[in-house]
């Protein structure tokens, strides 16, 4: 992605939109924020390069989130081509990941500080369950949950679940030679190409937290296609400390939490995320004083 030319596409029009600035890239793609003349406001537009993505793969990504409805999750306005990209117009959420926060409290001078702590993480994490239960009661599985994917509105703080770009429906239940996700945040059953469900993005979600609890996961450093042999071959062994050993802001109760969340045995987690939230939100209740 790093060899496009994002200066030439800036003053772009496309499908009524002018592109202003780029907003962000991935792996696939890049964000930028554009203004809709129409209705004379700021929405973000997602473009990929045709040889990253079918037209067909991509509709499906348009499609499965224009079909979600949820204050959680991003609307999409819009999609096509353009050129050589292909293009979806969405709400653009003016704020930063929880992955660009967490990096900033890496920089804290004060090692003990080079986290998130559980008021501002629990809230953001609520919100996110919130958003995959109503994905899955529309039997539609994230698959990529991380700090990268979710995003927190300056303005408001609220929490908005990004990027379905590898989502699958339930109605799919052919398992796949071809991993999709990231490693860190995968479930063992996802390393090994097979068919996913909803505990997989309970997996994701318990990993996130104890991530931004302890500001790193205590996890090798390796090349991702490792990563996955590990994840899929001895998940026991995948993370080398316990969460509340990567953590003293991670107690006995939250580190039981967060081991039923990422359990390799995908019929030992929370059931749901309603369940999970149940859990987290007592939690919050008790220990901190707040209500999520």
């Amino acid at each position: 992605m790093s060899n496009i030319d994002t200066d030439r596409l800036i003053g772009a029009q496309i499908a009524g939109v002018t592109l202003l600035a780029l907003h962000g890239r991935g792996h696939t793609g890049m964000v930028f924020v554009g203004f809709q003349k129409s209705l004379k406001r700021k929405i973000a537009v997602k473009l990929v390069p045709k040889e990253k993505a079918t037209a067909q793969s991509f509709m499906d990504e348009a499609e499965v989130i224009a079909a979600l409805n949820h204050p959680n999750i991003v609307t999409v306005l819009d999609v096509g081509e353009y050129e050589e990209f292909l293009y979806i117009t969405m709400q653009l959420i003016e704020g930063d990941s929880l992955q660009a926060t967490l990096k900033r409290k890496l920089l804290h001078p004060i090692p003990s500080q080079r986290c998130l702590d559980a008021a501002f993480t629990l809230p953001v994490m609520a919100a996110t369950l919130d958003a995959l239960e109503y994905g899955h009661t529309q039997s539609v599985i994230h698959q990529d949950v991380k700090p990268g994917n979710i995003l927190i509105e300056k303005q408001s703080g609220r929490a908005y679940l990004v990027d379905f770009g590898i989502a699958r429906t339930e109605l799919t239940e052919d398992e796949s030679k071809y991993v999709h996700g990231t490693p860190l945040y995968m479930p063992p059953e996802q390393a090994r190409g097979h068919v996913t469900d909803a505990r997989a993005d309970i997996f994701a979600v318990g990993v996130t937290i104890w991530e931004c609890l302890a500001g790193t996961l205590p996890a090798p450093q390796l090349p991702a296609i490792k990563l996955v042999g590990m994840k899929a071959r001895a998940p026991e062994t995948f993370f080398t400390k316990s969460p509340s050993q990567s953590s003293p802001r991670i107690d006995q109760r939250l580190e039981q939490i967060i081991l039923k969340a990422t359990a390799c045995d995908r019929e030992q987690r929370y059931a749901g995320c309603a369940q999970f939230k149940n859990e987290l939100s007592a939690y919050a209740d008790e220990k901190l004083g707040i209500r999520i």
